[in-house]
């Protein structure tokens, strides 16, 4: 049975723990970014919000070769965490135009309401902005999961001797008997990574709130 093969249990649960924790890196640092970028005036502001871009306007092979060169250069072993961060480039890319659009549609008059009111910084946060961009956050979060679980080219620059379950289907492929088994494993990763995608979409079907869905 596929299922009751551990290497195929272990790749999904490598895929999913990267991908859950690169999306919450992506979250946290793609929504402080983003609202830097949407309410402060400061030199070189343009140029900020384009090197968060670059990553997924980069081939993913360019992304992979330097980080695995930065890696190697600073001595850092190819693990868990050397795939997360490389996950974490372009899911912070997505999170943050999904954010920056839903700030920059947000009034910022009623922050200033919610101060003048008493609120401090965490009560507006929670009561006012997050309220506003949280749809938003919930669509830029499916988006990365599902971008970083079947993520491939960067995850071989970076995974070391780990496989997360694109990479062991990569190599299942070279394997003529293994093929059905692969083709079971494709049906579920098609899956996960559709449900996500289809949920963000009726979640920002208008178009107006959703950035960087693709790589």
């Amino acid at each position: 049975m596929v299922w009751e093969r551990q290497d195929i249990w272990d790749a999904i649960w490598l895929s999913v723990k990267v991908a859950g924790i690169a999306t919450a890196i992506a979250l946290v640092l793609g929504t402080c970014a983003a609202a830097a970028v949407s309410r402060a005036r400061f030199f070189g502001r343009d140029y900020i919000s384009l090197l968060f871009i670059l990553p997924i306007a980069l081939p993913g092979i360019i992304t992979g070769i330097s980080l695995r060169s930065a890696f190697s250069m600073m001595d850092i072993p190819f693990s868990t965490w050397t795939i997360v961060l490389g996950h974490a480039t372009f899911c912070i890319v997505v999170v943050y135009n999904n954010a920056l659009a839903r700030f920059r549609r947000t009034s910022g008059s009623m922050i200033e309401a919610s101060m003048d009111l008493g609120a401090d910084g965490f009560q507006t946060f929670r009561y006012v902005v997050l309220p506003q961009i949280g749809s938003a956050l919930l669509a830029g979060g499916m988006l990365a999961f599902a971008l970083s679980f079947d993520e491939v080219i960067v995850t071989t620059f970076t995974a070391g001797q780990q496989a997360t379950l694109p990479i062991w289907m990569l190599n299942e492929l070279i394997r003529p008997r293994q093929r059905p088994v692969t083709n079971v494993v494709a049906i579920f990763v098609i899956a996960v990574t559709f449900v996500p995608i289809l949920a963000a979409y009726y979640l920002t079907r208008d178009g107006e709130h959703t950035g960087g869905a693709g790589k």
